[in-house]
């Protein structure tokens, strides 16, 4: 699930969502806060003009006790946290419904009445000299701080619901994308496996850029299985059409070898010259069934196998000839090994090519590991020898087809074991390491095991 979650966070389509969503949110955001501003300087702006018209009145008033007269009677009818009055006569005496006290914390407006409480809230005070006295009107802001609240009511009602909205969409564009490709992946894995009939084949539903790369690989696709398929009918021409020659050089050279009158001399090339053709013979089997294999050996039928059985059993065949030629065939095998996945006859011959390549390229007293384990990589068989080994920059060449090292040229071989084990270890999902022994080579297989939904149902 995590990996699912990663993998839909670093998809293309969340991200391009992602930042559309916050590019929108910034804007919206940015255009609501100017308009919050605008409104609220256009409410104080009529505000201090009513204020202002209030003062002009005032003004009317011909002295200062007409002056007390008219603020005592409209501070009667008006609600000081809605409007509050204040008149300090000349005589000193107050009028009006409030009066605005100053204290270390700032101006408070004080009510008149119930014991002159101070009144919540802010508010906007206009001061001005009156008939000899002091006129003080202060408007609440309580408006304003409505406005505050339309503006954050807008801000939750309109934009957060855009926003999941727009996420939501986003999660899904990005989860049918990556459906997608994980469609395309697949598809890439099963034609680097050897299935070279399965193909992408976009939707309807699918997205331009992706239908278009789906449709190109599936155009490859297509390409590589009729070059695979020409390659494959070119080879099953050259096979059939050097059998019969080469079965005819073998019983001429039988035949020849079966003269009693044949020299000596004659006869040791006559032998020399079968054992060539028997490595001709080798060889070209050998490149057939690499190049068949490389072209698509198709992994659907692969079984669960036991590499324990596997081991056991080719140990057991190469023990009398490990014994004939002075070699120490040991091997060790963990408890509880799982199955893998794989054709059996192909991982035997992988293991076998890996102990006689061992055989072939050590001395006499060598000793020989085969073993199988389970690792933190997977479930590794290794065959490890105390030979000469092979150098650290060869590692690669000697995975080539028919490559040989120097010091090998006078041994036998055709130099397409480790080829080949490198192709059937491809062909399985393994991972091929060689490693310096110390002394010798340590060649290792790493398999992954065998998970129970991937185990084919039997067909009936």
């Amino acid at each position: 699930m995590n990996a699912r979650i990663a993998g839909l966070w670093r998809s293309m389509p969340l991200r391009l969502a992602l930042g559309l969503v916050v590019l929108f949110s910034v804007v919206s955001l940015v255009g609501l806060a100017a308009s919050y501003v605008l409104t609220q300087r256009s409410f104080e702006q009529a505000i201090r003009a009513d204020l202002s018209q209030r003062i002009a009145g005032f003004r009317a008033a011909p002295s200062a006790a007409a002056l007390a007269t008219l603020v005592e009677t409209e501070a009667r009818e008006t609600d000081p946290e809605r409007l509050a009055l204040s008149y300090l006569a000349p005589n000193q005496r107050r009028y009006g419904n409030a009066v605005i006290a100053r204290d270390d914390e700032g101006y408070h407006v004080l009510s008149l009445s119930q014991e002159s409480p101070t009144l919540s809230g802010d508010y906007l005070a206009l001061t001005t000299k009156m008939q000899g006295g002091q006129l003080t009107i202060a408007r609440s802001l309580s408006e304003i701080d409505a406005l505050r609240t339309v503006f954050l009511n807008i801000l939750v009602l309109s934009l957060l619901p855009t926003i999941l909205i727009a996420l939501s969409g986003a999660v899904y564009l990005a989860l049918r994308s990556a459906r997608n490709v994980a469609t395309v992946g697949k598809t890439l894995d099963r034609l680097t496996s050897g299935d070279l009939q399965a193909r992408v084949r976009p939707g309807a539903d699918w997205s331009g850029d992706l239908a278009e790369i789906g449709t190109k690989i599936d155009e490859m696709a297509q390409a590589q299985e009729s070059s695979v398929a020409a390659i494959r009918q070119v080879s099953s021409d050259i096979a059939h059409d050097l059998k019969t020659p080469i079965q005819r050089v073998a019983v001429h050279l039988a035949d020849l070898a079966d003269r009693e009158e044949l020299p000596p001399q004659a006869r040791d090339l006559v032998d020399r010259a079968r054992g060539e053709l028997d490595g001709v013979v080798s060889v070209f089997r050998s490149l057939l069934q690499i190049a068949q294999i490389e072209s698509g050996t198709p992994r659907s039928g692969f079984v669960p196998l036991s590499l324990t059985e596997l081991v056991s059993t080719c140990a057991e065949l190469y023990e009398p000839a490990a014994s004939d030629s002075g070699h120490h065939l040991d091997t060790r095998i963990a408890p509880d090994i799982p199955d893998v996945m794989g054709d059996r006859n192909l991982l035997l011959q992988l293991l076998a090519n890996l102990i006689e390549n061992a055989l072939r390229h050590t001395p006499a007293g060598s000793r020989i590991i085969i073993e199988l384990d389970r690792r933190p990589q997977g479930i590794v068989l290794s065959v490890a020898d105390t030979g000469p080994g092979i150098p650290a920059e060869e590692t690669d060449n000697v995975l080539q087809r028919l490559y040989r090292l120097d010091r090998s040229r006078m041994t036998p071989g055709s130099g397409l074991g480790l080829n080949f084990v490198s192709v059937v270890a491809r062909l399985h999902g393994a991972d091929l390491v060689l490693r310096d022994n110390d002394p010798g080579l340590r060649v290792e297989v790493a398999f992954e095991p065998v998970a129970a939904a991937s185990i084919p149902d039997p067909q009936p």
